[in-house]
């Protein structure tokens, strides 16, 4: 049977490719005549650390209620924009509105994906960061745009120089997706390259498309934001999550803050594909943001003391590791005993060696190739025995 074209362009993606992986390896461990240790699945963001109680209680507590299972219209999102519109204001000083400028997301990959869709036409230019998350570049796919692809350059602190992309190309942009901190490379950014991204939109009359889940997971300095602006009605959207601060992914509870116009383009499109989450969710992602606030700090210490341990371990087996300054990952570049693979070899042999999974670099985009995505998703124990796994096999190398 035909599928259309832009299937085709998106591909399998990386997170697809090496679920296959990772399930062909789990039915061989099955065995425990193959002698090989359980899978360590350090390939995904998807942390083991739990979400707040007060957050799990207020689910619990709405969830039997006959309204916390039907559809949940815009109208209905209205507590849970209006506790955003607060947080936003103490967390980043800007005063947003609850009606117009705050939108509820399944996820925020569903509206750095969606909104491409709204906002440009086929054949439209769009300027993407090198590495990029897969949402960003999958969004503009979906909406048959031609992505600008920006490269990251590691020896500048992965800064992204704007200067790179002519006048010309600049002109024939229509939107612009960033997002710091920076999902692959963990790397916190600063406010200034923000505030130069902003100044690009205004001048050449692009859409500023911020993705910001890490907001609250920089181990070193503050993270940026584009409610940081005061320019930031004139261009932008940002989009937030519970996934990662909160420890909520698998509640799918995000939402994006914005321009009125962008907003009501973004939720005209969310009109004809989707619902919201039960109120019952929604319960309970205003319990974690009115009632858990330090949440994000204690993350931060738990991830800080992951990080430290494993680099540490890794250096030890002769895996040099650049020190991030986001929690939850570390980006590493191939390590010596990696001759004669890309990342994505690499990362297979690894996993049918070890039962360890990171994630391929070269899932982010070109400039992902010769790296690897290690997540902080397990506890000390387990990290331990995983880097004496990885340790071994080097060694054998």
């Amino acid at each position: 049977m035909p599928i259309s074209e832009r299937l085709s362009r998106l591909g399998s993606g990386v997170f697809a490719r090496n679920d296959r992986r990772k399930a062909a390896y789990s039915r061989l461990a099955a065995d425990r005549a193959s002698g090989l240790p359980p899978l360590l699945d350090l390939s995904l963001g998807s942390t083991d650390l739990q979400p707040p109680p007060a957050a799990i209680a207020a689910m619990v507590e709405r969830i039997g209620r006959p309204e916390s299972a039907a559809y949940c219209l815009h109208a209905a999102t209205e507590p849970l924009r209006r506790c955003v519109a607060t947080w936003a204001g103490r967390r980043f000083g800007a005063a947003v509105d609850p009606e117009t400028e705050v939108l509820l997301l399944v996820g925020s990959q569903e509206g750095t994906a969606h909104l491409p869709l709204a906002v440009l036409n086929p054949g439209d230019g769009a300027l993407l960061l090198d590495p990029y998350y897969p949402s960003h570049i999958g969004g503009l796919h979906l909406a048959s745009a031609r992505p600008q692809l920006l490269p990251l350059d590691p020896a500048a602190g992965w800064r992204p120089d704007f200067e790179r992309i002519t006048a010309q190309q600049w002109n024939q942009l229509r939107l612009m997706v960033l997002g710091f901190p920076h999902n692959p490379t963990a790397t916190t950014g600063d406010q200034t390259w923000l505030d130069a991204a902003v100044e690009k939109a205004l001048a050449h009359g692009l859409v500023l498309a911020h993705d910001n889940p890490y907001v609250d997971l920089a181990l070193d300095g503050e993270a940026p934001a584009l409610l940081r602006n005061p320019a930031w009605r004139a261009c932008g959207i940002e989009f937030f999550s519970l996934s990662k601060s909160w420890c909520l992914g698998g509640f799918r509870l995000a939402f994006a803050i914005g321009a009125e116009w962008l907003i009501t383009a973004l939720r005209q499109l969310k009109g004809v594909v989707d619902f919201n989450q039960s109120l019952a969710l929604q319960a309970g992602a205003i319990a974690a943001i009115e009632q858990a606030p330090e949440w994000p700090a204690e993350l931060r210490t738990v991830y800080r003391r992951r990080r430290d341990r494993m680099a540490a371990a890794l250096e030890t087996a002769g895996w040099p590791v650049r020190l991030p300054s986001m929690a939850l990952y570390l980006w590493l570049q191939l390590p010596p005993q990696a001759r004669g693979h890309d990342s994505e070899s690499f990362c297979a042999a690894l996993l049918e060696a070890t039962g360890v999974a990171l994630t391929p670099g070269n899932g982010f985009g070109p400039g992902g190739e010769g790296w690897a995505r290690l997540a902080l998703v397990h506890p000390d124990a387990e990290l331990d025995a995983g880097a004496a796994r990885i340790r071994a096999w080097l060694a054998q190398q």
